[in-house]
């Protein structure tokens, strides 16, 4: 039964021990109340975890959005960073965020392999290190 109809009967006995709310609250403190629905359970997200041992391991790279000098321009920056030592090893400002303009060039967001990252002769807007 639920804590409706037992405040109701109770009621109706003629016996008063507390609002239907002092009721669910004294059910919920000793565990007595749960949802009825059946509840959707998610599988717990694994965080990718990027460990480097040593520099050059391991790259990212991030877009972050610059104000520009009119209003409504932006610029992007384009940085690519070395996990292990936290230098930056690349950087571009572009004026629009593109796919052809990024510097992984359609790679995922972390590089593992000890060479570089390939960019074309014609990008000279990416300065290296």
């Amino acid at each position: 039964m639920s804590p409706t109809e037992v405040w109701a009967i109770l009621l109706d006995e003629g016996r008063y021990l507390g609002s239907l709310s002092t009721f669910y609250r004294l059910l919920r403190e000793a565990s007595g109340t749960r949802e009825r629905r059946r509840q959707a359970t998610h599988p717990a997200s694994v965080k990718p975890e990027l460990v480097a041992t040593e520099p050059n391991a391991v790259w990212s790279w991030d877009i972050t959005k610059l104000r520009g000098p009119q209003k409504w321009s932006w610029f992007y920056l384009y940085v690519i960073l070395d996990i292990y030592s936290r230098y930056v090893v690349g950087w571009m400002v572009a004026s629009r965020e593109s796919s052809a303009s990024s510097p992984a060039r359609g790679r995922p967001r972390a590089h593992s392999s000890s060479a570089p990252l390939a960019t074309s002769r014609s990008n000279s807007s990416l300065s290296t290190k």
